[in-house]
This record gives C-alpha cells, structure tokens and sequence, in this order.
C-alpha cells in the first residue's frame, strides 16, 4: 500500500462522510476542512487507526474577519512519521462561538499550542487541563492576533507617510 493524498482523503471520507467539507493540495500539501464538531473524532480515528497520524507537529488560530461564520479557525498539522506523510486540517467557527475540543488527551504537545491559540485569538479549547495566558499580560485585555485593530497607531505625531513612500 502507497501512502499518497488520494489514499488518506479516500480512507478519511470513508470513515467520515459527513465531517468533510472540502478538501484542497496546495503544493501537493493535502488540506481539509473539517467540521468544528467532529474535528475531534477524526484526528483521534487518524491517530489510532492504520493512518498512524501519531505526531501533531503544529496547531494555530487564524483570523477571517471577512466571513462571519468561519472568522476564526484552528489549523492542526499532523505527521505520520512511519510513511512520512503529512496533512493539514482546518475547522471554523463563528467569533461569538470560538470554542473547539482540546486535543491535549490525544498529543501532549496540544497543550501549549491551544494555550498560545487562546492567548493572540480567544479560541477556547474544552476540556483543557489548564486554558490561561502564558504570552500576554494578563491584563491586557484582548487577543492581539485578531485584526480588528489598525495596524498604525493614528496619534503618532512624529511620522510622516512620505518617508514611506505613501
């Protein structure tokens, strides 16, 4: 048996009909949307099956403030380190239910991952042993990952946008 995209996408959508909600290979990297409630139970099912998905090499928040109903987002990179293949998957959510399963039970390594994604964009991850800031003041106040503030500060006094070239 070949490990390849076709493979994987073919043995998840078996197992998963409804949880796929579309699938992409930039650069031959292959990426599916997942549905925010079954993330979950297809990671775990790519875990301890066959797929032997066993390391998560990386998971972050992402911010669309363009689409109300996928603004914000967790991408998880997963590794099969026996065939050396990789995949990504994305699930979304509205900001005003930016809540997802924490995956901590499954990969230790989730733990400061879904902390950091709680920190810079406020996504919650259920269940999670210990959800708290570890980069940001405590007293900040907001996620400063989230664009929803100008990216200049518009008081300054001592800049002028010709040096700039605008």
């Amino acid at each position: 048996m070949e490990f390849t995209n076709s493979f994987v996408l073919e043995a998840i959508t078996r197992e998963f009909p409804e949880s796929v909600i579309s699938t992409s290979e930039p650069y031959g990297f292959l990426t599916l949307e997942i549905k925010k409630e079954d993330i979950k139970k297809v990671i775990h099912h790519m875990k301890d099956s066959s797929l032997n998905y066993i390391f998560l090499t990386d998971l972050c928040g992402i911010h669309h403030p363009e689409m109300p109903e996928k603004e914000l987002g967790v991408i998880y990179h997963l590794h099969n380190l026996v065939d050396n293949h990789r995949i990504r998957l994305k699930t979304f959510m509205p900001k005003e239910n930016a809540e997802v399963d924490t995956l901590t039970d499954l990969y230790a390594g989730a733990n400061w991952m879904e902390r950091e994604a709680f920190d810079f964009y406020g996504i919650k991850f259920k269940g999670h042993p210990d959800l708290r800031i570890i980069l940001n003041d405590p007293e900040l106040g907001y996620h400063p990952l989230l664009k929803e503030y100008p990216l200049e500060d518009g008081t300054r006094t001592d800049k002028d946008d010709k040096m700039f070239g605008r």
